[in-house]
């Protein structure tokens, strides 16, 4: 009887490309799609030590959505690097700037592992666009409806 877990090695992983639509999406569940894809414990074969995951395109990231009152409530901090330099934005604020798709990037970020290199390789991974078209059709990625997943995937405004 084998009793040893086979572990994939770096060479052997085949990446995959995949396109979200996230027009309307709820910015949560968004997310932890996304870190599981990114990380790779979607795959039979998942190795946590290997970056296995695969390549994510996120279009229409400016259009995401959020419940309840976070909109006005979720409050994202940054610090300046100076002394009393921290500075808050709320999400609604951050979706209408200069850099909506930020709630998103921070979100996936915050749901993979803290402070490891892989992680860091793993976020290199996620490319955000706030148009409809990006320009890796090179790739052949393949189309991942997440709206249809779940009803709850999707808040109308």
């Amino acid at each position: 009887m084998n009793t040893t877990t086979a572990s994939l090695k770096p060479s052997e992983v085949e990446k995959k490309w995949i396109v979200i639509d996230a027009d309307g999406a709820v910015v949560g569940r968004l997310a932890s799609f996304i870190a599981m894809r990114l990380r790779g414990k979607h795959r039979p074969d998942y190795t946590p030590h290997v970056d296995c995951g695969d390549h994510v395109i996120v279009i229409n990231a400016d259009k995401v959505r959020f419940t309840g009152k976070k909109l006005a409530d979720k409050v994202y901090y940054r610090h300046t690097g100076h002394p009393g330099g921290v500075k808050e934005i709320t999400a609604g604020k951050q979706l209408s700037g200069r850099y909506p798709e930020r709630v998103l990037m921070k979100a996936v970020e915050r749901m993979l592992p803290k402070e490891s290199p892989l992680a860091r390789t793993q976020m290199t991974h996620l490319r955000l666009y706030t148009s409809d078209s990006h320009p890796h059709e090179a790739q052949s990625p393949e189309v991942i409806d997440f709206k249809a997943l779940n009803s709850k995937n999707v808040r109308s405004a």
